[in-house]
């Protein structure tokens, strides 16, 4: 790959990485309207749902992204876990610990006695299982990092048609999973091409397939793509949220068909829209150099903002929702800014 090659996709890699970066906050903001369905107005639940629908391909698109970033190189076994693999688990086991004291501290301050012992063991269980909700995240992909080193070996030396393949029986799965499609579900043992992993291998074979289509239909796809996909996201929701009286999320599902609908035009969208503005082009450089951080301590930072009232609600939440999403946007990133230049502050800072 030449460095041209490179640098181009760096460039829309990079701006696609703030796309997400930017929507799992979003996501994130939502979240807590949808599941009110039936105790808020329609109003302010459909702002939720069509929001959080346009922007469920944010984790999908991280997976990817590793896939585009990871894949392309092999690695010394020992290397890899030295480097790559601590400059995830580091970061992540400190922000783990400071949610863990914050959820310590609620737990306390709501009247729960704990023992020091009890305090040492419900600590240990939070850091096991995930001290905050959305560093679900963080354990699934060291999970995926865990298999880096085996599987870029093996997709290096793939041809198209056996990556193509395993991308096939993987979008099989999902198929197969349709709760409407499960009567015709077979006694085969798929699970070595479920899950995220999909994802990965769909990354690193989108980011070097050349399609031989002019870029403006290549384009038009990709938005197709989206909207077919974010529309389904929408009613689909509504519809079984209806038929239920309550919030039901299968369609926000991260490995449904629909979800990965728009990720795929995501992403083949970024790969060929050029931004050429300069400034654009330093703020998006900005954000992307630090968005793992941003992910580790943006929930730490809503959870604040909506202690003082900051919320979905504080103004009508077509404009308050992503207000928040860029304030929290803005605060995350000055924090994990100024963590990173403290001494040693890179090691946690993400």
């Amino acid at each position: 790959m030449s460095e041209n090659q490179v640098g181009n996709k760096m460039s829309w890699a990079t701006n696609l990485r703030v796309a997400a970066t930017i929507s799992v906050i979003l996501v994130h903001v939502t979240a807590e309207i949808l599941y009110q369905y039936g105790y808020i107005s329609n109003f302010v639940w459909w702002t939720g749902n069509v929001y959080d629908s346009f922007v469920r391909f944010c984790v999908p698109v991280f997976v990817m992204l590793t896939g585009v970033l990871m894949l392309s190189r092999t690695y010394e076994l020992s290397e890899f876990l030295k480097k790559r693999f601590s400059r995830i688990v580091l970061p992540f086991l400190f922000w783990s610990f400071v949610y863990a004291m914050f959820a310590l501290n609620d737990n306390i301050s709501g009247g729960h006695e704990m023992s020091i012992g009890e305090i040492i063991e419900w600590v240990f269980h939070l850091l096991l299982n995930g001290s905050s909700y959305h560093l679900w995240y963080i354990y699934m992909i060291i999970g995926i990092y865990l298999f880096v080193p085996i599987i870029s070996k093996w997709i290096q030396n793939a041809t198209e048609k056996e990556i193509l393949y395993f991308i096939l029986i993987w979008i099989f799965t999902l198929f197969i999973n349709q709760p409407a499609l499960c009567i015709f579900r077979i006694n085969v043992d798929l699970t070595y091409f479920s899950g995220f992993i999909g994802y990965l291998v769909l990354g690193y074979y989108l980011s070097i397939k050349s399609f031989s289509f002019p870029k403006r239909t290549i384009i038009g796809t990709a938005v197709f793509l989206v909207l077919i996909g974010v529309s389904i996201t929408i009613f689909g929701t509504y519809f079984l949220s209806r038929d239920s009286n309550s919030f039901e999320e299968y369609f926000y599902n991260y490995n449904s068909l629909n979800i990965l609908m728009v990720s795929v035009g995501l992403f083949l969208f970024f790969k060929n829209l050029e931004i050429t503005n300069s400034v654009v082009i330093q703020i998006t450089n900005f954000i992307s150099k630090y968005s793992y951080g941003i992910y580790l301590v943006h929930v730490l930072i809503l959870r604040l903002m909506w202690a003082v009232k900051i919320d979905y609600d504080f103004i009508n939440p077509v404009f308050a929702i992503p207000l928040v999403t860029l304030i929290c946007l803005l605060i995350s990133t000055v924090i994990i800014y100024t963590i990173n230049k403290l001494p040693y502050g890179k090691y946690i800072s993400g």
